[in-house]
């Protein structure tokens, strides 16, 4: 019998492809929800790369291989994002993607609580301004 501490959140995902299923649908809605509008401005046009960048830190991040480190070494995750303005705004639209992703794919409701939570956690750290700067996006 396995319980979530004896699984890893990779493996709770199903593995690569619910990895890559919860990347692709995050990324969908990005696209799709005009509340993301902000976020996804800071983004290229194409997600492509970064989606297959999230997948690879997620997979390691989530106890699967660590395919991230081993093409780019450490996350680094606020110094990557360091050349964008991330306020409140920002890390609440990105959120609002994640959550309704998670929701959508995650049924166990701890499981997606735990997610959510871990998330948004990570979304805290990266907010690098403050709201009176809420409404600049993007970079040259």
């Amino acid at each position: 019998m396995s319980t979530m501490t004896e699984t890893t959140p990779y493996e709770a995902l199903g593995g690569e492809a619910g990895v890559k299923h919860l990347v692709h649908r995050f990324y969908e809605l990005m696209d799709e929800l005009p509340e993301a509008y902000g976020v996804r401005q800071i983004h290229p046009a194409s997600l492509e790369g970064s989606g297959q960048s999230l997948f690879e830190f997620l997979s390691g991040w989530f106890g699967g291989p660590p395919l991230y480190a081993e093409k780019k070494g450490h996350p680094r995750l606020r110094m990557r994002h360091a050349p964008y303005v991330i306020s409140q705004v920002m890390r609440d639209e990105w959120m609002l993607c994640m959550t309704q992703a998670i929701t959508e794919q995650v049924a166990d409701a701890d499981f997606q609580a735990w997610l959510v939570r871990t998330f948004a956690d990570m979304a805290d750290h990266m907010i690098n301004t403050d709201s009176s700067q809420a409404c600049q996006h993007g970079v040259s």
